[in-house]
């Protein structure tokens, strides 16, 4: 497939390096020199300091959206309605209600929009959604997950710690790849509160929440997402009956991505233990583009489609709409 990819930052940079078989044919950004270095490394891509312009000019088959959150929802439209296929960035919005009228407008363009929630595609958490889903910890009743990282010098004046540009602070950041993963794992939920903090940084937006969530059966998800974390964190734990899936690590500074499997022994005491650990470079960035093309190519819904990420982001709306936001 011919793709364009519209917005070159640091997540732009990463969807453009995981393209496989697949070629980019324009790129843009507001910064140039950002899209001209990109360019570069793709024989053939043309550079943009516009989008609509990239959208206009280029000839592509998928869109790839990887803009500040505030211009995601109009981006994404535009290419929709130029009958593109899209991916596009989690969360999609700032908001629901600005996510919500894309679905509509993929179904009339008869196009397929793919949130770009990587996590779902780490090969621990897949191995884990693999044996949950096969019963292998028994009815599951719990989520429990932290992550978080320290920031950077400056990181306060950047886009995300405004709202007008981010719709929210860390809850919408992090938090939103947390809410997803343990909807992920144990559905819908019908209730969500939480509490927001700013702990350190001298933003708009909080930069700690800690969410508690539940679905209609009772299960619940505890949530603590944080820009305060200092060393780079993840940790996502499914509780089931008969036993604990514990997910730690996503590679790099967030430390080897390793599974644990728990299992209880029926006298109880200390469970039976197996673990796998997970080597190499992160590779959700190419097996989400790849589950991405091949669901077009084979004409069926995207892993993670519209419906998944209007869920996060109505979760993350009932949490701000209830608290005196920093």
């Amino acid at each position: 497939m011919k793709v364009v990819l519209l917005g070159c930052g640091l997540v732009g940079r990463k969807r453009a390096e995981a393209l496989g078989a697949h070629t980019l044919v324009g790129c843009a950004d507001p910064i140039p020199e950002r899209a001209a270095m990109l360019a570069a490394r793709h024989p053939g891509c043309r550079a943009f300091s516009d989008w609509q312009q990239a959208l206009a000019e280029t000839e592509a088959d998928l869109a790839v959206v990887a803009t500040p959150h505030d211009a995601l929802p109009q981006v994404a439209a535009a290419a929709v309605s130029a009958g593109l296929h899209v991916l596009l960035e989690k969360p999609g919005a700032r908001s629901g209600g600005e996510l919500a009228p894309l679905a509509a407008l993929a179904a009339e363009h008869r196009v397929r929009v793919h949130l770009g929630y990587n996590h779902r595609f780490h090969p621990a958490l897949r191995q884990a959604h693999a044996l949950a889903m096969a019963g292998r910890i028994g009815a599951l009743t719990h989520v429990r997950a932290s992550y978080g990282h320290g920031g950077r010098p400056g990181y306060e004046t950047e886009w995300r710690g405004r709202r007008e540009s981010a719709g929210g602070g860390e809850l919408i950041d992090q938090g939103a790849h947390l809410i997803d993963l343990s909807a992920w794992f144990l559905g819908p939920f019908s209730a969500a509160s939480g509490v927001l903090r700013q702990s350190f940084w001298a933003s708009e937006v909080e930069d700690n929440a800690f969410v508690l969530l539940e679905t209609a059966g009772g299960q619940v998800a505890q949530l603590h997402a944080s820009w305060t974390e200092w060393k780079n964190r993840f940790s996502f734990e499914i509780f089931g009956r008969t036993g604990k899936l514990e997910v730690t690590g996503l590679g790099g500074s967030y430390d080897p991505e390793r599974l644990t499997l728990y299992t209880m022994r029926p006298e109880l005491g200390p469970p039976d233990t197996e673990h796998w650990t997970f080597e190499g470079a992160d590779q959700s960035w190419h097996d989400e583009f790849s589950s991405f093309t091949a669901a077009i190519a084979e004409g069926r819904p995207p892993a993670v489609g519209l419906a998944d990420g209007q869920a996060v982001l109505d979760v993350i709306d009932r949490i701000y709409a209830a608290q005196v936001r920093p």
